[in-house]
C-alpha cells in the first residue's frame, strides 16, 4: 500500500523549494514528490526522479519525517570509533611515550619505528587492529611528522652541554657575560661561525610531481669541492663569508677578519664555534674586536649555522650540477648589501630551471 504524502506542502511549495535549492539531487527528489502531489502514480514519479519506485518510497518516508531536509544527502556515519573517549586519551598517551622512547634494535628488530611496527604494538598491547592510514592521522593529530634526524656524535656529553646551558644568562652564555666585563661595557654583537664542505657531488631531494612519474634531476658524480666559511649575528641580522679551497688556520684568519669588518665600529663580537683544530690553533690571530668563545664539544646542535647548511643543501645545493672553478677565479667574501664575482648561485631563472650553472658561479654542489 503506497505512505501517503504529509499534507502540510503541496506541489507548488516543493516546486519553489526545487528552484531555490543549490542541492541538484535534492531538487530532483523534490521535483519527484511534487508529480505526486499533482496525482502522478508511483511509477511516474520513479521515472521523473531517474530511479525505481522503492527509492521513491523511501523518499516520501523521509519526506514525512524531515520535511525538505530529509532528501539531502547526509554523510555516512561509517564504523563506529572502537575506542571511547577515555580509552582513546590512555592509548595515545602510551602512544606517545612508545614513539618518544623510540625502538630496541635488539628487541624490536628495527632502528626506527614503522606505521606497520606500532601497528603490530597496538595489537600485542591493546587488542587494537586499526589501518595503516588511521594510525597516521593519529600520529599527525599528535603533531608528529617524518623528520630528518641531526647527527648525534656517540662520544658527546649531555653533562656538558647541560651545564653550558643552566649557567648561562638568558641568551647569552656564561663567557659572555665575563667577555662584556673584560671590554668595558661595549655594546656586545654574538656571533655563531661554522664551515660546510660542499662538492660537485650533489644530492637529489623530493619534488612535487605527478602520479605515476619519476622527475629527474641533475647528478653529478664529479669531486671537485670547496669549504664555505659562514658567520651569523642573528639579533643583528648581519653575516659574513668566505668561499675557500681548503679548512685550514689561514682560512679561519681570514674568516675572522671579514667578521671584524660586518662587527658595529663600537661593537665587540663574541664569536662562538665548535672545537675543530683550526678553531684553537696557536697560529690563529684573532682581530682586536673579537673573541673566541668554543662550544661545548660534537654540540654541533648549539651552533644555529648548522641549520643554514642544511638548509642550502636541501633547497639549493641539491638537484644541480655545476662546472668546476677556472683556474683564474679566486675565492672572494661578499658581504649583506654587496656584490661578488664568486657567489652561492644565480639569481637567473634559467639556470635554477636547467640545474646547469656557469663556470663563474662557484656553487660548487
Amino acid at each position: 500500500m503506497p505512505v501517503p504524502l504529509r499534507t502540510d506542502f503541496d506541489a507548488h511549495a516543493l516546486r519553489v523549494i526545487a528552484r531555490q535549492t543549490k542541492d541538484g539531487p535534492q531538487a530532483r527528489r523534490l521535483l519527484a514528490l511534487a508529480a505526486i502531489y499533482d496525482g502522478a502514480t508511483r511509477t511516474e514519479a520513479a521515472r521523473i526522479g531517474g530511479v525505481t519506485r522503492q527509492i521513491v518510497r523511501d523518499w516520501v518516508v523521509k519526506f514525512n519525517a524531515h520535511g525538505p531536509d530529509g532528501l539531502i544527502d547526509r554523510k555516512a556515519p561509517g564504523q563506529p570509533s572502537k575506542l571511547t573517549d577515555a580509552h582513546r586519551a590512555a592509548h595515545r598517551a602510551a602512544l606517545v611515550a612508545r614513539v618518544d622512547a623510540g625502538p630496541i634494535p635488539a628487541v624490536h628488530g628495527v632502528v626506527r619505528w614503522r606505521l606497520i611496527d606500532l601497528i603490530q604494538w597496538l595489537w600485542e598491547e591493546f587488542r587494537i587492529s586499526i589501518a595503516k592510514q588511521t594510525l597516521s592521522r593519529e600520529l599527525r593529530a599528535l603533531n608528529y611528522r617524518k623528520l630528518s634526524a641531526r647527527p648525534r656524535h656517540h662520544a658527546k656529553s649531555e653533562v656538558a652541554i647541560a651545564a653550558f646551558k643552566k649557567t648561562s644568562p638568558p641568551k647569552c652564555p656564561a663567557q659572555v657575560a665575563a667577555i662584556a666585563q673584560a671590554v668595558g661595557g661595549k655594546p656586545l654583537e654574538i656571533w655563531f661561525a661554522d664551515e660546510a664542505r660542499v662538492g660537485q657531488k650533489n644530492t637529489i631531494t623530493r619534488r612535487w610531481a605527478k602520479r605515476g612519474t619519476r622527475p629527474s634531476a641533475p647528478k653529478d658524480q664529479r669531486t671537485a669541492s670547496a669549504y664555505i666559511f659562514g658567520a651569523i649575528c642573528p639579533a643583528a641580522g648581519k653575516g659574513a663569508g668566505l668561499v675557500l679551497p681548503r679548512c685550514t688556520t689561514a682560512g679561519m684568519n681570514l674568516h675572522l677578519k671579514e667578521i671584524a669588518q660586518a662587527v658595529a665600529p663600537e661593537a665587540h663580537a663574541p664569536v662562538l664555534v665548535d672545537r675543530a683544530g683550526w678553531h684553537q690553533s696557536k697560529r690563529l690571530v684573532v682581530p682586536a674586536n673579537i673573541t673566541v668563545v668554543p662550544l661545548p664539544a660534537k654540540a654541533p646542535e648549539l651552533n644555529p649555522v648548522e641549520n643554514i647548511w642544511q638548509f642550502l643543501r636541501d633547497n639549493w645545493l641539491s638537484n644541480r650540477a655545476s662546472s668546476p672553478p677556472t683556474k683564474t677565479s679566486s675565492p672572494t667574501a661578499a658581504r649583506r648589501g654587496t656584490n661578488s664575482r664568486t657567489s652561492l648561485g644565480s639569481s637567473c631563472p634559467s639556470a635554477c630551471e636547467t640545474g646547469l650553472t656557469g663556470s663563474d658561479q662557484r656553487d660548487l654542489v
